[in-house]
């Protein structure tokens, strides 16, 4: 087989070790705005989704739009909390230095976070001009639009791509898109919510050079996104 041409790389949970601490974070403001979740339930509803998702997704829970900038109060705990916390995920560095195929990020987060979370972890000039974000596209995971906008402006045919995930609306996008899936489990996400069709499933960011250069035997086909959406 011939090899890829392109890796995108998810940002929150494959890159930068963020997803733990957001939801720890998101429990607090849930509870506040009067929707009281357990980060299990969090992890299923949320992970891999866009902001946008979420806010809809309260204002469903809640019955009323929320009020305009209701997210200022709550800014600066998940600021705070990055500032402090916030890594690389463990083993991304080695495999980073590794993958010799061209890279980008494409991430359900807005281009600030995303730049914020790649500079506090020295990742951003390893991706600075290749960085994507759900806000460019009409729909977010699990539809495949973003994956599919990243690698149309970097001129690389969807089948000649990997996407590396850690939720299951990642890697469902990704079949959505026709592209390899490689599943990262070594974050919150179970194991068997990342496994399908396409789709290798590891968790040791540091095999992942070598999982690429051995890609799944067939991508699934590219859906239609009234398909992926249902």
């Amino acid at each position: 087989m011939r090899p890829f041409e392109l890796v995108i790389f998810d940002c929150d949970g494959v890159l930068v070790d963020s997803e733990r601490i957001a939801i720890r974070v998101d429990a607090i403001v849930l509870a506040d705005l009067g929707w009281p979740l357990s980060e299990a339930e969090i992890i299923e509803r949320f992970v891999g989704r866009s902001e946008e998702n979420f806010v809809r997704e309260i204002e469903a829970h809640l019955g009323h739009p929320l009020p305009r900038r209701w997210e200022d109060a709550y800014q600066h705990l998940y600021t705070d909390a990055f500032e402090k916390d916030l890594q690389a995920v463990d083993g991304v560095v080695e495999a980073l230095d590794q993958v010799t195929t061209a890279t980008c990020v494409a991430s359900s987060g807005g281009h600030e976070k995303i730049r914020r979370s790649l500079r506090l972890t020295n990742l951003y000039e390893r991706f600075n001009g290749r960085i994507f974000s759900a806000s460019e596209v009409a729909n977010g995971k699990p539809a495949p639009d973003l994956f599919l906008h990243a690698a149309a402006c970097l001129g690389v045919p969807p089948a000649r791509c990997a996407v590396v995930e850690d939720s299951r609306y990642g890697v469902e996008a990704a079949r959505a898109a026709g592209m390899a899936a490689f599943g990262y489990a070594g974050g919150v996400t179970p194991p068997h919510w990342l496994e399908g069709s396409g789709t290798v499933v590891f968790s040791d960011m540091r095999a992942l050079p070598g999982l690429l250069a051995v890609p799944p035997a067939e991508a699934p086909p590219k859906r239609p996104v009234t398909e992926v959406l249902g």
